[in-house]
């Protein structure tokens, strides 16, 4: 893999490509009186959260995608906030569901996610779309990984024979980022806390994914020279979990953060919001 040309993969371009697509989809969904609605859940008062879902709910509006905001106070119970997607999974008018997590630590996160029915699970948290993405046929696979692949797809980098390091083993993020690149015939190590020599592992990468909620985890010295670094973490002060100035001495390709893998994460939500509407829109 050359890596005489750096290239910045650019996140903000490969949105717009996608929101741009979906335009006209949306357009169509209009004559027939269907307009795509995502409702978002938020419980609590977590600053970050809030800020991830106004950014949410704005990117609907500036494409006529109508957003739904429910927000629940922090005391809410597993049992009041299951209703609560239980009335979504009802309304005929929500094509998708997004419970923003982290949820507060008294509720059962996994049995939340589970109550989304899986024509809504656009944001690909139940097992069953896990299942489905796991097999290659999921309709809406977890959006960051779906997101970091369609960077890849769109700057024509070649994943089939390479081996890809996933550092992260989160069931929205690194367990099914290493099953989609496993199904594009990339050859996956999934890397972890409890993982050995780390950095040794990292070295044999063609494709590092960074996905560890640590600001600067992943360091230069870990990079093959001419890999390609897609930095799927996002911390406090807008920083990333790659080291991205010495990583970008050594990789061929690299996302930034901001700007990289995040702004293709919310537009795969809201593809995934039409492709609903588009399946089960009255």
């Amino acid at each position: 893999m050359s890596h005489a040309i750096k290239r910045i993969l650019d996140g903000n371009a490969v949105a717009s490509r996608i929101k741009e697509q979906l335009a006209p989809r949306i357009a169509k969904l209009a004559e027939r009186g269907v307009t795509p609605c995502l409702a978002t859940i938020l419980v609590g008062d977590d600053p970050s959260s809030a800020t991830y879902v106004r950014m949410k709910g704005n990117a609907c509006k500036r494409l006529g995608i109508k957003s739904i905001r429910v927000d629940l106070p922090a005391s809410t119970t597993t049992e009041e906030l299951i209703d609560a997607i239980g009335q979504l999974n009802e309304d005929k008018a929500v094509h998708g569901i997004l419970l923003q997590h982290p949820v507060p630590h008294h509720i059962d996160e996994r049995a939340a996610f589970e109550a989304i029915a899986i024509e809504k699970d656009v944001d690909g948290v139940t097992t069953l779309g896990f299942a489905q993405n796991a097999f290659g046929y999921a309709d809406y696979p977890s959006c960051t990984p779906a997101a970091i692949m369609a960077i890849l797809a769109h700057y024509e980098l070649p994943v089939r024979g390479r081996h890809a390091v996933v550092i992260g083993r989160s069931p929205i993020l690194g367990k099914p980022v290493s099953a989609m690149l496993l199904n594009a015939d990339a050859t996956v190590t999934t890397c972890h806390s409890r993982t050995e020599n780390l950095a040794d592992l990292v070295r044999l990468a063609d494709i590092v994914i960074a996905a560890v909620g640590k600001p600067n985890f992943v360091q230069g010295g870990w990079i093959k020279p001419g890999a390609v670094v897609l930095d799927a973490g996002y911390n406090p002060g807008n920083v990333g979990d790659v080291d991205y100035e010495a990583c970008l001495a050594k990789a061929s390709a690299i996302t930034p953060v901001p700007a990289g893998v995040g702004p293709v994460t919310i537009a795969t939500l809201l593809k995934h919001t039409v492709d609903a509407a588009e399946k089960f829109g009255a």
